[in-house]
């Protein structure tokens, strides 16, 4: 339940915040890469001619701009080393609270060409962080990435399996179509992206919530600058690796410069506390009032320059010295070195020009790690901090964030297409007009595994779209004054195990039909389902209730219907018997089965030696997103072995390459699985054969697993024939099948079997495959930590049948089994089997039933299944064991 709620939100969140995510990942992308995309558009003002002369110092730089424009405001001045790179000044500018940076060619300090392709960058910034919304956008992308983080650890633990394999977690497998291709697409890039989308959603929250920043430095340890010391500071004239843009070292992928969370960014990130908001020519004029004189920063910086390049004995790729306001006799001074870790990797430094002395010098890479996260959290944020490999596998991280939303949106539209049978079939019987002139229709059902409940739903839809009206129950509900004041009935029942009633009917048996009623005023009809590998009892509960129903006097419509293995031409013949007998025009009606394709991937013997017939253990890996529950059921559609098909063809005389133009197979290939051994009549091609040959029946396994395990376990034990040949569904699974090949398989829910959801205590009993069921019900309750478990086993020789043997011990020694008895038949000279481990332990099964137990019996119904009924109505009663019944506290799952 709690992984199908985290699924749920995963899903609506997913289709509902993906196109803010996708538009903050594509925007991400690009602004990530603005600094080499503006220089790769702007070579004039990046890069100039070299000249066979050395560049102009600040102090020059400066005294160019008094003479030639001296009502330029400098804040700031920067020299890069590389001799083909432009050298910048930051200036006072009207509105530009960080200043204004201009690219002047170093050797001349001529101003070069703007910069373009800015308003596009800033509106791609705008963009990413608040959606171009203001406050309004900055909320919805901050949601929006909390969001993220939830998909991140959501769908890594949707995928998380107990057993891990390299390929099914990050190889695409192009070969699948459909909906499979589409969930392997989601889910495996989706692993490929994890950590990436981590980073990029706890980094970027950074500039989107106060309490996510505050914890950032609490949790790193790193002491958080205090407003005070951050007022008045910018990095709009830093020359980040000598990339020099307007404001392009605050290009953050979220809102950066945005208050207090751009001066605590700031701060860290060692910019001038001389420059920034005071850039602005209202808050430089008391400076200029009472600051140096031309002449006197004149001194400073040549001065500065002299003293810092002799006495800091470090190579550096770019150089900033601030303007001095006071007459302190410092300089503040910035560099990056020759080869940074990343584009804001600065070092800060104070040179005492008065005294000549380098004075506070703090170099980026003695700080701690912690430290450097915390003053580097744009180079984090857009991967620079981690090298350039990373920072490029990031925006291609960033840029594949539509694909989830589309992928994503059409999973779930593909979904809602394919609910299941029977919920469709109850929401369409209620959208019709009804005549309310016709005498309604009572249909009831006697379901053990869904399939007559599914038939019913369908039967009643088929008669509301002819308007007649109807009423659907299941037969356990039925009453004596259902049967009274109905008109019209039609019985839809499977008969279970050998011709007994499914169990939630059984008191229907036992009770209304013991009964003397008059029902002459009944018409009925009965569909009856079964399986004709079960000759002797083969529809059986179906004739018991038509035989029933006519001797209370009740008027047949038509004669009892048998349905094989839920045929669908023997669901037609019902179909057309209702619209014959009625004379209303009913469209179609079948079972609609949809098999997808796993692989096969073990097969496992589990009892070599054994007196018994071999058993396996088989798994089987989904290509897609496959979910189930404890006690559910595999269906496997049956094929033919290669040597069969070849036979089949041989006597036909037909080779094994000759086309199905209709299927674009071969023969042989289309013959896999039809059944051979029909007699065929005269055909004139490929088409006309097939015809004739119905698709082979399909078998059905209890599934051993659950989907957190990321393996559906089949238990399959080898049958045979009269003639020594292996069963259908066996010799397909254990023989005929390779390993990696494809099986055709489709889940069915079993709710009659599901475990329940809270923790009262179960009692498990079982024999031989019949371990399967019970291990998808321990294995779900151990992952819920409930250890209310009783295991009742038998098999034949515990040292060649005890199937599964280290995972049942290793949940006994951690007490996850709270009780475990064995019945090995044939290890003694009397017979042991688990009922009489039941007999045995009467007065606790007794205990447990008290304190609410829930009984699973799960395996054979010839021996065990009965004689464990019996055991239990001996020791409990049988009105106790109805009632535990009914109460769905016995619960069984038996063939």
């Amino acid at each position: 339940m709690f992984k199908k709620t985290f699924f749920q939100i995963h899903w609506f969140l997913g289709i509902t915040a993906g196109l803010i995510l996708s538009i903050m990942g594509v925007t991400g992308a690009i602004y990530s890469y603005e600094q080499p995309i503006q220089k790769w558009l702007n070579p004039n003002s990046f890069t100039v001619q070299v000249e066979n002369k050395a560049k102009l110092t600040p102090a020059e730089i400066y005294q160019h701009f008094q003479t030639e424009s001296p009502e330029t405001k400098i804040n700031s001045i920067t020299i890069a080393k590389a001799p083909d790179e432009s050298s910048s000044i930051n200036i006072v500018k009207e509105g530009a609270r960080k200043g204004y940076t201009m690219m002047i060619n170093p050797y001349t300090a001529e101003v070069l060409p703007e910069i373009k392709g800015k308003e596009f960058f800033q509106f791609i910034q705008q963009l990413h962080r608040n959606l171009t919304a203001g406050e309004f956008g900055k909320q919805i992308t901050g949601a929006s990435t909390l969001m993220l983080i939830f998909f991140v650890l959501s769908g890594l633990y949707l995928r998380w399996p107990k057993k891990h394999s390299f390929k099914q977690w990050f190889v695409i497998k192009p070969k699948l179509k459909g909906r499979n291709f589409l969930w392997d697409l989601h889910a495996v890039i989706g692993t490929w992206v994890v950590i990436f989308y981590l980073i990029l959603a706890c980094t970027g929250l950074y500039w989107s919530y106060d309490w996510w920043r505050n914890g950032m430095f609490k949790v790193l340890g790193v002491e958080k600058p205090q407003p005070e010391m951050q007022a008045g500071r910018g990095e709009a004239n830093q020359r980040p690796q000598g990339n020099r843009v307007e404001g392009q070292t605050d290009t953050g992928k979220r809102g950066e410069g945005r208050g207090d969370t751009a001066s605590n960014e700031r701060k860290i990130d060692g910019g001038n506390p001389n420059r920034g908001e005071r850039f602005g020519t209202a808050s430089r004029e008391p400076d200029e009032k009472q600051g140096l004189k031309p002449e006197q920063i004149q001194v400073a910086l040549t001065q500065t320059w002299s003293g810092f390049n002799t006495q800091i004995k470090r190579d550096y790729s770019t150089l900033t010295v601030s303007i001095p306001k006071k007459a302190d006799g410092k300089v503040e001074v910035s560099f990056v070195d020759a080869i940074p870790q990343h584009e804001r990797a600065r070092n800060k430094a104070i040179y005492n020009y008065q005294t000549a002395q380098l004075e506070k010098v703090e170099l980026y890479k003695d700080k701690k790690l912690n430290e450097k996260i915390m003053s580097s959290m744009l180079p984090v944020h857009r991967g620079s901090f981690f090298g350039p490999v990373y920072q490029f596998i990031a925006m291609l991280a960033a840029l594949v964030m539509p694909l989830f939303f589309v992928t994503g949106w059409m999973l779930y539209l593909k979904r809602r297409k394919q609910k299941k049978l029977t919920l469709a079939a109850k929401q369409s019987s209620s959208a019709v007009q009804l005549d309310p002139n016709v005498t309604p229709w009572l249909i009831t059902y006697a379901s053990q595994t869904g399939v007559s409940e599914q038939l019913a739903w369908r039967t009643a839809t088929s008669l509301q779209e002819a308007h007649q009206p109807t009423t659907v129950k299941a037969v356990q509900q039925l009453t004596v004054d259902d049967l009274k004041q109905a008109k019209q009935i039609l019985f839809i029942a499977s008969t279970y195990g050998t011709g007994e009633a499914p169990d939630l009917a059984s008191s229907f048996e036992k009770k209304l039909m013991t009964m003397s009623l008059d029902l002459s005023h009944l018409k009925y009809a009965v569909l009856a389902l079964g399986s004709q590998d079960y000759p002797d009892s083969y529809c059986a509960f179906g004739h018991r209730i038509d035989q029933w129903l006519k001797q209370s006097g009740a008027q047949q419509l038509f004669a009892t219907i048998q349905v094989n293995n839920a045929n669908n031409d023997d669901i037609q013949k019902w179909n057309t018997a209702l619209a014959q007998t009625t004379h209303l025009d009913l469209k179609e009606m079948s079972i609609e089965k949809t098999f997808d394709q796993w692989t096969l991937t073990k097969r496992e013997l589990l009892n070599p030696n054994s007196m018994g017939a071999p058993a396996f253990n088989l798994e089987l890996q989904a290509p897609h997103d496959a979910d189930w529950q404890a006690g559910d059921i595999a269906e496997i559609q049956t094929g033919n072995s290669t040597d069969r098909i070849q036979l089949f063809l041989d006597k036909l005389q037909i080779d094994a390459e000759t086309p199905v133009t209709s299927l674009n197979q071969t023969i042989q290939q289309a013959l896999w699985d039809r059944d051979l051994t029909v007699e065929v009549a005269s055909f004139s091609n490929m088409q006309q054969l097939l015809e004739q040959l119905p698709t082979l029946p399909t078998r059905e396994y209890s599934i051993a697993s659950i989907p957190t395990q990321q393996v559906l376990r089949l238990v399959v034990r080898q049958q045979r024939n009269q003639h020594g040949e292996l069963g259908l569904g066996s010799g397909w699974l254990t023989e005929h099948v390779a390993l990696r090949e494809q099986v055709s398989l489709r889940i069915r829910t079993n709710e009659s079997f599901h475990l329940i959801s809270d923790n009262r205590p179960i009692i498990c009993i079982g024999n031989g495959t019949g371990i399967a069921g019970l291990m998808s019900l321990i294995h779900a309750r151990v992952r819920l930590d409930y250890t209310d478990n009783w295991l009742i086993f038998g098999e034949r020789q515990q040292a060649h049948d005890y199937f599964f043997k280290d995972t049942v011990q290793a949940w006994q020694n951690t007490a996850m089994l709270k009780r475990i008895d064995l019945a090995f038949s044939r290890d003694q000279a009397e017979k042991i089997y688990v009922h009489h481990k039941l007999r045995e332990h009467a007065e606790v099964l007794k205990a447990w039933v008290e304190n609410d137990a829930v009984i699973y019996v799960c395996g054979s119904i010839n021996g065990m299944a009965s004689d464990v009924e019996q055991a239990l109505v001996d020791i409990l009663g049988q009105d106790r064991v109805d009632q535990l019944r009914l109460d769905g506290r016995y619960r069984r799952d038996v063939y």
